[in-house]
């Protein structure tokens, strides 16, 4: 099957590079690949003549989307909507990354799929609004909402924590906010069962959209501590990490005070369950340090 791979540069799609196994996945970025130029997507598309698009590409500076919005809603929102058009027009599925920023946070368990959303940052509501604009362009879609994602690849959390720690013995974490931590190459794993499944039986895929996080809950200050133990005991950089609170860490875009994401749904329709979170630590660190990418 080949597969074409938008946002080549970030952590998911160069996950999917990596896990690629037997299919012929082909990423393209910016500045080839635009996908707020609908006529840039379509020619792509015609040149690739995949069997179907993963939509990795979006405006993932959740902070600056606050003074940024028009930017991170023409990624988000009207580029999301024009890689599902044009998949549309090409008569082939699109598979579109989300995230958990498109819910409040104030629920008090796991969010399912069908909660209520209500997000509270303009990450999260141009999100969301790509998730509608995907549904409305393209009838067979999978749109995938992750949560906290990290890997080998670009910034993210764990590089940040073990790059602090190089420098700084104590680190204060924020403990009040809930989350499923997602290693990029297990959700890339899913994707590519799920292409799989999509190979084998195109007409009997239940569209829509699923929760694709890794397994297992924890805090910023959890995730931190863990990865510090991991990177102890493998000899790295670690940090004493104190838990604070989110009003002492005030950020310009509001997180959710729960990012939990229920994936029984993913579960039951493909039979396919990310693992938990810790195993993704273990792996991601130890490929940082073995490699020297903690930077």
């Amino acid at each position: 099957m080949k597969l074409l791979v938008t946002g080549a540069q970030g952590q998911v799609a160069q996950s999917l590079v990596a896990a690629q196994s037997s299919h012929d996945v082909v990423a393209i970025g910016r500045p080839d690949l635009d996908i707020t130029d609908i006529d840039t997507v379509r020619r792509h598309i015609g040149a690739v003549e995949p069997a179907v698009v993963v939509n990795c590409a979006a405006y993932t500076a959740v902070d600056k989307a606050e003074s940024e919005t028009e930017a991170a809603e023409r990624a988000n929102a009207s580029g999301a909507g024009n890689v599902a058009r044009a998949c549309n027009e090409a008569g082939i599925p699109v598979i579109h990354i989300s995230t958990d920023y498109v819910f409040d946070g104030e629920k008090p368990t796991p969010y399912l799929e069908t909660d209520y959303t209500g997000p509270r940052s303009a990450y999260g509501r141009t999100k969301l609004a790509g998730e509608e604009m995907v549904a409305i362009a393209n009838p067979r879609h999978l749109i995938l909402r992750t949560a906290w994602v990290y890997s080998p690849y670009g910034n993210n959390f764990v590089k940040t924590m073990l790059r602090l720690a190089a420098t700084r013995p104590e680190l204060g974490v924020v403990d009040d906010q809930l989350g499923s931590p997602t290693y990029a190459p297990h959700l890339a794993e899913a994707i590519v069962a799920i292409l799989e499944q999509i190979e084998r039986q195109p007409h009997a895929i239940d569209w829509g959209v699923y929760n694709a996080a890794g397994a297992g809950e924890t805090t910023w200050c959890g995730f931190a501590r863990e990865v510090f133990q991991v990177s102890q005991e493998a000899g790295g950089p670690s940090a004493v990490v104190s838990a604070i609170t989110t009003a002492e860490y005030p950020t310009p875009a509001r997180r959710p005070a729960n990012s939990r994401l229920d994936g029984g749904k993913l579960k039951s329709v493909f039979g396919i369950g990310l693992q938990h979170w810790t195993e993704g630590v273990r792996a991601c660190v130890s490929a940082l340090l073995a490699h020297s990418r903690v930077s």
